[in-house]
């Protein structure tokens, strides 16, 4: 069976000048479990077309308690009570303030739709196709 665990949050896109109300969709899927999405809407985006933002759900695990994160997506806790998610894309870099307690309640419900220790299979299986596969 199928799962889509959408949940709609605030956040503050963070400028040079100011801060700005964004929304956001945070989702998980069963079709793609171990990782979490973050849905902007086209009001919140240069083009006006609506972006999603796929990364490891590990990734706002780790970022809720320190700073986490290579390439173009880095997640940090900003003081007690924020979580700073980073995007770094062609167009430039988004930083995007979010309230740790929301992040937290998502990925507690995103564990209904896979359990947390299933993504641990994820690094052992490539250790154990490399060591088939090495040398081939």
């Amino acid at each position: 069976m199928h799962i889509t665990l959408d949940q709609p949050m605030g956040a503050r896109l963070i400028t040079r000048d100011q801060e700005v109300a964004v929304p956001v969709t945070l989702r998980c899927t069963s079709d793609d479990p171990l990782a979490v999405q973050f849905v902007f809407p086209g009001c919140a985006t240069l083009d006006g077309e609506r972006a999603t933002w796929m990364f490891a759900r590990t990734l706002l695990e780790e970022g809720l308690v320190a700073p986490s994160g290579v390439g173009a997506v880095h997640i940090w806790p900003c003081g007690p009570s924020h979580t700073i998610v980073e995007l770094h894309a062609a167009e430039g870099v988004a930083m995007i303030r979010f309230d740790s307690a929301a992040l937290h309640r998502f990925l507690l419900r995103s564990y209904t739709v896979t359990e947390p220790a299933d993504e641990f299979l994820g690094p052992a299986l490539d250790r154990g196709l490399a060591a088939l596969l090495d040398g081939v």
